[in-house]
């Protein structure tokens, strides 16, 4: 079983975290931000993953702190899940709609982090909850980082802010769900490493 735990504590979070890339799909999510509570059960359910996450933040700062944190707590749990790699599809793609908005995530699980989500050139309207597409890029940043791949993420139309995030973490979710999965004995690379 693909799963792994992970608490991280700063003096700006508090954040346990159970991720199973097998499922069972489902687990609670309490962050006390409903809007990222809303996210990472659309990443639960599209990734077809098991997540549990349990989180406090300084949230009478800025909603930032938590956002990122979980980020990269749920990066770190990944990239214990996948262990050495060894089976994996290594790269995923997929593009959700939502309405006028269209979001597509395509990622590469090659122990290189990097986002591109560039976040100043889009026309992204608003914020939801308190969430906008700023913080969203730190929680992806965390997730690519502390993974370690590779994540391209592109809005191809669409501009309200609740719809982009949420079709991004969709898109993010399936793509991750078919990198994730198990096709063959060998390590995914010529280089025989990644």
């Amino acid at each position: 079983m693909r799963k792994a735990s992970v608490e991280r504590n700063t003096a700006e979070t508090h954040i346990r975290l159970t991720l199973g890339l097998d499922g069972p799909i489902g687990g609670p999510i309490a962050t006390g931000l409903g809007f990222l509570d809303h996210l990472l059960t659309a990443f639960q359910r599209h990734g077809r993953f098991f997540l549990e996450v349990e989180a406090q933040g300084d949230l009478a700062v800025d909603v930032h702190h938590l956002v990122e944190d979980v980020g990269i707590t749920l990066g770190m749990a990944l990239g214990q899940a996948l262990g050495d790699l060894k089976g994996i599809e290594r790269y995923g793609e997929a593009t959700v709609p939502m309405d006028e908005t269209l979001v597509q995530a395509v990622l590469d699980l090659s122990g290189r982090p990097l986002l591109v989500f560039p976040v100043e050139e889009l026309p992204i309207a608003g914020s939801a909850g308190g969430v906008s597409a700023y913080h969203l890029r730190e929680f992806l940043r965390g997730l690519a980082n502390h993974a370690r791949m590779t994540l391209h993420v592109r809005l191809l139309a669409g501009r309200e802010a609740h719809h982009v995030m949420e079709a991004a973490v969709k898109a993010l979710a399936r793509a991750l769900y078919a990198a994730t999965r198990h096709t063959r004995e060998d390590l995914p690379s010529t280089k025989d490493t990644l």
